[in-house]
């Protein structure tokens, strides 16, 4: 890896964890580019890290490649990326729409997807790729259908994709996080249903953007260079471990 200040891209980066994440990895002294579909929240942002901020639609994979050569033109160098792009469906499978399937393979799945195939064409050198899956792919949660199987895609892709571009040096993870009090799913934890999701986690707590931001920006870390291939669950045990009764 080069020598200076490591350069990380944020895809989804305006909302909660990827908000979090830069403002945690910029005051760690990394340099962040930022991508979102909304262009306006992503250079607030930005302006406020000293950090660029970019339009990107990450189910399309020209934004992509585009985002990450504009990283590289702009700091010589790219470390890491990130993927924090995705979106949050409670249903069950019969109520779900063709729309509704649509919508939540491509926010979850493809824009995971595209990110790894954007940044192995950028990350010559080796580096690190974080996705985000979710606890509900890896255990049985009710109406969680479609996003469980687009979540478990990810884990997937993970898996896959670190095999793959290990002897080129390019450590692919991802983390599967419980439920997060983000902007992106407030209807679920601050409505009625809030109490009963945090009393399923058996820390007795909701995650916060801080709490998933802590360890990507783990591993993303070049100090865990014999970490690849992991999904790691911020998750407050929910995926594992039975809350008490």
């Amino acid at each position: 890896m080069q020598a200076g200040a490591p350069v990380y891209a944020i895809v989804g980066g305006s909302g909660g964890i990827g908000s979090a994440l830069a403002r945690r990895l910029a005051a760690g002294g990394a340099r962040v580019v930022l991508a979102s579909r909304d262009a306006e929240r992503a250079q607030a942002l930005a302006a406020e890290l000293g950090a660029l901020g970019l339009a990107a639609d990450a189910t399309r994979l020209e934004d992509l490649s585009r985002l990450l050569e504009t990283a590289i033109e702009t700091h010589g160098r790219l470390d890491g990326v990130v993927n924090c792009a995705g979106s949050f469906l409670l249903k069950p499978a019969h109520a779900t729409s063709d729309a509704d399937w649509d919508e939540t393979i491509a926010a979850n799945l493809t824009t995971a997807f595209n990110v790894v195939r954007a940044a192995v064409k950028i990350l010559r050198e080796g580096g690190s790729i974080v996705l985000v899956a979710s606890a509900a792919a890896r255990t049985g949660f009710a109406n969680h259908d479609a996003i469980a199987a687009a979540k478990a895609g990810v884990v997937g892709l993970t898996y896959s994709a670190a095999a793959t571009y290990a002897p080129r040096g390019i450590r692919v993870n991802a983390v599967a996080p419980g439920l997060v009090r983000s902007p992106g799913n407030e209807r679920i934890w601050s409505g009625p249903s809030g109490e009963a999701a945090r009393a399923m986690h058996p820390l007795g707590r909701l995650g916060e953007p801080e709490d998933v931001a802590s360890a990507i920006a783990w591993l993303l870390d070049p100090e865990q260079s014999w970490v690849s291939g992991q999904v790691l669950g911020v998750d407050g045990g929910i995926a594992t471990a039975r809350a008490r009764g």
